[in-house]
C-alpha cells in the first residue's frame, strides 16, 4: 500500500504542477463555471480517451495521459466550487487555489487508502479501458444528479463521484505510465 501511496503522490504532483502553472497564465477564471460545465469538460475528456482507446488513427498528437491529467484537475475545480460556490469573477489568487486543490487532493487520497484496503486493490488487475469506462458511468451518474437537481433517495453525492473519477485516473496514469 504504501507503493500505492507514493505512486499516488507522484501523479498528483505533476497534476497539481499543471494546475498551477496554469493558475498563473489564465487566473482563476475557472471559478465562473457551474458544475453541469465541469462535468461536461469532464466528459469530453473521457469520451476522448475512449475514442482514443477504440481507434488506431489519431489525429491530434496528445495521448491519454494528458486528458486523465485534466479529468483529475477538471474533479478537483468541481470539488472547489462544490466548497465555495460559483463565482462572478475570478476570485482566488494562486496560492490559495493551490491549497483548497491540496485539501480535496488529501480527503480524496485518503478515501482511496480506505478503499482500497477493503477491496485490496483490485484496481491493479484492471484494464485501463476499464477505469475510463468507470469514469464514463461516474460521469452519466453525475449528469442525473445535476439533472435531478442534486436530490438523490439512496445514491452518494456528487462530490464522492468527482472523487471516484479523480481515483480511477489516478490509477489509470499509474497503469500508463509507472
Amino acid at each position: 500500500m504504501s507503493h500505492t501511496s507514493a505512486q499516488y503522490d507522484k501523479i498528483i504532483a505533476e497534476c497539481l504542477g499543471l494546475f498551477s502553472k496554469k493558475m498563473t497564465d489564465y487566473g482563476s477564471a475557472w471559478r465562473i463555471l457551474r458544475l453541469p460545465s465541469l462535468t461536461d469538460q469532464i466528459f469530453i475528456k473521457a469520451q476522448r480517451i475512449r475514442q482514443l482507446q477504440e481507434n488506431e488513427v489519431q489525429k491530434i498528437e496528445e495521448g491519454e495521459i494528458s486528458e486523465f491529467i485534466g479529468i483529475i484537475n477538471y474533479c478537483v475545480m468541481a470539488l472547489i466550487q462544490l466548497e465555495k460556490g460559483v463565482a462572478d469573477q475570478p476570485d482566488i489568487e494562486t496560492g490559495e487555489a493551490v491549497e483548497l486543490y491540496k485539501k480535496h487532493i488529501g480527503i480524496t487520497k485518503e478515501l482511496m487508502i480506505n478503499k482500497n484496503h477493503d477491496y485490496g486493490e483490485a484496481w491493479r488487475d484492471m484494464r485501463v479501458s476499464s477505469l475510463t469506462d468507470l469514469i464514463l458511468q461516474k460521469l452519466l451518474r453525475v449528469k442525473q444528479i445535476e439533472n435531478n437537481k442534486g436530490k438523490t433517495l439512496v445514491s452518494e453525492g456528487i462530490d464522492a463521484n468527482y472523487q471516484d473519477m479523480i481515483n480511477y485516473a489516478v490509477f489509470a496514469m499509474i497503469h500508463l505510465t509507472l
